[in-house]
């Protein structure tokens, strides 16, 4: 080397490290590629793009292993043909590199040139390799922008445009003025695209763009109203494009018909009011419990009135409103909902809640039900409930009665028996089985007639049929006599029984008791005997009476035929009035005095001999009531025969003092029955005020006697003015005048039939059994005495089961 070229050969050394250095700072490898011995020369970014460390000289093979499978044909091909002098030599391809561990793919853009011989062949091929992974992810996200943009406004309802701010000019494709519009043009200028903005929904638009000024961002939702009238909502979203000196030039957006996930939006927001309003009236406890700490999200009225709490309930814990439960497993009854998504639910379960202060027991069945967001996710608890204390206490307290009637059946020495009414099996208790002779607790049908006499079999068997046929009061009630099968003991028995029936209304069972009552009718016989022998003596001082009233009524018509001696003859007819009822008591005592010999005589036995009589007590009770019967009924005939002689005390008498005086008498009978007594405003009319307290006495307790059995009584007593022209037909007062009060006593009792009308205020009449209601049937005899004695009249109307309203008709 010449001193001339060692300057020369030093600058060019400097050059290529300059060049080197230039490349490696900018990522750019560089490589070189031997055609003879296909080995590659490549410099430290070359390495670590394709993952070799430390090897600068490597055979091409090698190299080629580190390209992506679908890229190495490829860049095998390119190389090929940049040595064949294809395309002057240049190499120009793009390809991944294989991933290994630590070295992730990447994606390489390689570029080279091909040197030949003078005999025109490739001696190497050398060029540079840098990494334009990021290129291309960027060129595939923009490719992928474009098409869903592309997509979105072909296929959904989206447009896009670009405002000019400087005149106001808008570009914009034909969907947007569709969207806008309804009709797909591009013809509209931006003032007329706004003005088919809905005129409520301009301020919206305006706010939205005022604020966009200081975020930079536009976004509203409006109303357009379309050219055929029909209303759609439309999304807008932008931005605004600022100069350098921050003033809006542009906004460019997008708009987006919304319409019917707005209408969608809607009817979820009002579905949703709804459930909630349902939840909140239902009649039943709901709760809704969120997070595994339970915050109460939902709670109704009537949940909150079951623990006790006001609306303050809601975003508060549930252990923190209900620390009484720690204790009780509801806590980790909800948490294990919660954590497996099993629900769990209760029956007939006992919860102590503090309300009002208080601890108490209340029952209740609940469950607990995991609830889930969209993604599949528990979330919360809903807790829905039904209190039943009272069904829990009632059961508990039926328990008890039956438990206390089973020992009250064993003290009364009662047989129990039932009869299946689908199969005819009857089933007996152990004293029943005793007194049949039977060895069996069930029986058939026929087997069961068997220990009845031939003449009361079919009697029996026809009572329980009655009692069991649809329509039937499902009441059973019979006495009869039973003949032992092993002993042939006669007993006489007193059975009663009630049907019990279905869901569906069908019978199902008809069970009840039976009295041994062969003793007590023996008894009765015995005295039904000595009552005979009274009763006959009776009807003898009955007839001397009868023959006696006669004599003094043909004096009486002797005395009213005598016109001339007029004033004489009434005061003979007082004298004889004051005679009769001077007799009327001596008489009552008279016939009163054997029926107190019979109750004294029946005390007597009771306690001096009521060990001897057994069971012969209840005979000798039920003629100690035929006798009180008997004196009632003497009693209740020397009032209607005092009503029927007294003379007038006549007075102003206010109708109100005589019924609060009188539900003054009955206020037990009324606290009895549970009844409600209504008495309006009443005049006061001119009578006597003692035959008025008895005629309401009369008529009051027989709307209290008289009621249904399963309603309390309701009774109302009120007043009107009514014309004599408008007086029902069949009403005829004694004193005729221009007007009359109508007094009327309602009641909603068992009424009777109409055609019996005139029967009910007869003496002695009855339309009921003295073993289904007492009495003597007398009273309304009297009440229609009471009446006539003021002038006046009385009737009633009534229907079976619907009660009674009796009419009392005063001269005003």
């Amino acid at each position: 080397m010449t001193d001339e070229q060692k300057p020369f050969d030093q600058d060019k050394t400097a050059e290529l490290e300059r060049l080197q250095f230039t490349l490696q700072a900018a990522g750019i490898g560089t490589w070189d590629l031997n055609s003879s011995n296909q080995l590659i020369r490549w410099n430290d970014r070359c390495q670590e793009l394709f993952g070799f460390s430390g090897k600068a000289v490597l055979p091409f093979q090698q190299a080629l292993e580190r390209i992506h499978p679908d890229d190495q044909e490829r860049v095998f091909v390119a190389q090929q043909e940049a040595f064949a002098n294809h395309l002057d030599g240049l190499l120009d391809i793009q390809f991944r590199t294989l991933e290994t561990p630590g070295h992730p793919s990447r994606w390489l853009q390689c570029k080279g040139k091909t040197y030949f011989n003078q005999q025109g062949e490739p001696v190497r091929l050398s060029g540079i390799v840098q990494d334009v992974t990021t290129l291309i992810q960027q060129q595939a996200h923009l490719a992928a922008s474009e098409q869903l943009n592309q997509l979105a406004t072909e296929v959904a309802d989206v447009a896009t445009f670009r405002l000019r701010l400087t005149d106001g000019t808008i570009d914009y494709q034909p969907i947007l003025a569709k969207i806008l519009t309804g009709l797909e043009t591009t013809q509209y200028d931006h003032s007329t695209l706004t003005n088919f903005i809905h005129p409520d929904d301009r301020p919206i638009r305006h706010q939205a763009y005022t604020d966009g000024l200081l975020t930079g961002r536009v976004r509203y939702e409006v109303r357009f109203i379309w050219q055929d009238g029909s209303i759609h909502w439309v999304r807008m979203q932008g931005a605004y494009v600022f100069d350098e000196a921050r003033q809006p030039q542009e906004v460019i957006g997008l708009v987006l018909d919304v319409t019917d996930q707005v209408l969608a939006r809607r009817k979820l927001e009002e579905s949703e009011a709804q459930i909630r309003s349902l939840v909140e009236s239902a009649p039943f406890p709901i709760g809704v419990y969120v997070g595994r700490q339970m915050q109460i999200q939902l709670a109704n009225q009537s949940i909150k009135t079951v623990w006790g709490k006001g609306d303050d309930v809601i975003g508060k814990r549930y252990a923190e409103i209900l620390p009484e439960l720690a204790s009780q497993s509801i806590y980790e009854q909800l948490d294990r909902v919660y954590m497996t998504g099993i629900p769990f639910h209760a029956k007939n379960q006992r919860v102590d809640l503090t309300v009002d202060g208080k601890l108490q027991p209340y029952y209740f069945n609940y469950s607990f039900t995991p609830l889930y967001n969209a993604e599949g996710e528990i979330y919360g608890v809903m807790n829905t409930a039904a209190e039943i204390t009272d069904l829990v206490v009632a059961k508990q307290q039926v328990e008890k009665t039956e438990a206390s009637l089973r020992g009250a059946i064993e003290l009364a020495e009662l047989a129990t028996w039932s009869m299946d009414v689908k199969t005819g099996v009857f089933s007996y208790s152990n004293r029943f089985m005793g007194w049949l002779g039977f060895s069996e607790s069930t029986k058939s049908m026929d087997e069961a007639y068997n220990p009845l006499p031939d003449e009361f079999r079919q009697s029996v068997a026809d009572a329980i049929a009655a009692a069991v046929a649809p329509g039937s009061s499902g009441l059973y009630e019979n006495e009869h006599p039973i003949i032992n099968r092993l002993t042939g003991q006669v007993r006489i028995i007193h059975a009663q029984a009630q049907v019990f029936y279905n869901a569906d209304g069908e019978p199902v069972t008809l069970s009840g008791t039976a009295q041994d009552i062969t003793a007590q009718r023996q008894l009765q016989l015995a005295l039904e005997h000595q009552v005979q022998e009274r009763t006959e003596e009776l009807e003898a001082a009955n007839e001397e009476l009868a023959a006696i009233n006669e004599e003094l009524a043909a004096t009486n018509e002797e005395y009213a035929t005598t016109n001339e001696e007029l004033e004489e003859a009434n005061q003979l007819f007082s004298r004889s009035n004051d005679n009769l009822q001077r007799f009327a008591y001596v008489a009552s005592h008279d016939l009163q005095e054997p029926l107190r010999k019979v109750q004294q005589f029946g005390d007597l036995l009771k306690s001096q001999y009521a060990a001897q009589l057994g069971d012969g007590i209840g005979y000798l009770e039920r003629m100690q009531a035929a006798a009180s019967r008997m004196s009632n009924l003497i009693k209740d005939l020397l009032s209607f025969s005092r009503i029927s002689t007294r003379q007038d005390a006549s007075s102003l008498v206010s109708l109100n003092g005589v019924v609060s005086t009188v539900l003054g008498d009955l206020d037990l009978r009324i606290q009895e029955t549970g009844a409600l007594v209504t008495v309006d405003s009443l005049p006061r009319i001119q009578g006597d005020k003692s035959q008025l307290e008895q005629l309401f006495q009369n008529l009051l307790s027989n709307a209290l006697k008289f009621r249904k059995a399963d309603t309390p009584p309701l009774v109302r007593v009120s007043a009107y003015i009514i014309a004599a022209t408008e007086l029902p037909p069949s009403v005829k007062p004694n004193r005729v005048t221009a007007t009359y009060h109508c007094i009327t006593v309602a009641d909603n009792g068992i009424g009777f039939d109409e055609k019996y009308v005139d029967r009910i205020f007869q003496v002695f009449q009855r339309l009921h059994s003295k073993t289904e209601f007492a009495g003597t049937g007398i009273g309304l005899a009297i009440c229609e005495k009471v009446v006539a004695n003021h002038g006046g009249a009385i009737t009633a109307h009534s229907k079976p089961g619907q009660g009674a309203t009796f009419s009392l008709y005063f001269p005003l």
